[in-house]
């Protein structure tokens, strides 16, 4: 893990976009709900810096000089990602108790916490000088 400071971002990747299939229009929105509830909850007390839902389609660029464009990310896997959270709080155990709050957990979401970096690792540019830190919309 790395070392958190006073200024540690970390993601919620929300993944498994499908796991709400199966739930009546009632669960569903019950879920929507207290989804809805527990991202303005964060968001008044400073710990959420962004997050937005995704849309299923998009396109995967790979190749030399993004030569190569594919369809993606495919709805049929279970591994898509559905939407994040951007948290500034005091460290990983903080993002993580944040996760385990996820009202989507009970019904097979899965949420991943991953740190940002506060260098890149490649270039050794630290994050305000690519104008990530503190430049969120």
């Amino acid at each position: 893990m790395s070392t958190s400071t006073p200024d540690s971002k970390y993601m919620l990747l929300f993944r498994d976009s499908d796991w709400h299939e199966g739930l009546s229009p009632e669960q569903m929105q019950q879920v929507a709900g207290d989804f809805i509830a527990w991202f303005e909850r964060l968001t008044k007390e400073g710990k959420v810096i962004a997050g937005n839902p995704l849309e299923r389609g998009g396109k995967v660029i790979s190749g030399k000089n993004g030569a190569v464009v594919t369809d993606g990310p495919f709805t049929e896997s279970k591994e898509t990602i559905g939407g994040y959270f951007l948290l500034k709080v005091a460290d990983f155990d903080e993002a993580m108790a944040i996760a385990r709050q996820c009202p989507a957990l009970a019904y097979g979401a899965k949420v991943e916490v991953r740190t940002v970096a506060a260098k890149c690792p490649l270039l050794g540019i630290s994050a305000p000088d690519l104008q990530l830190a503190g430049n969120v919309d």
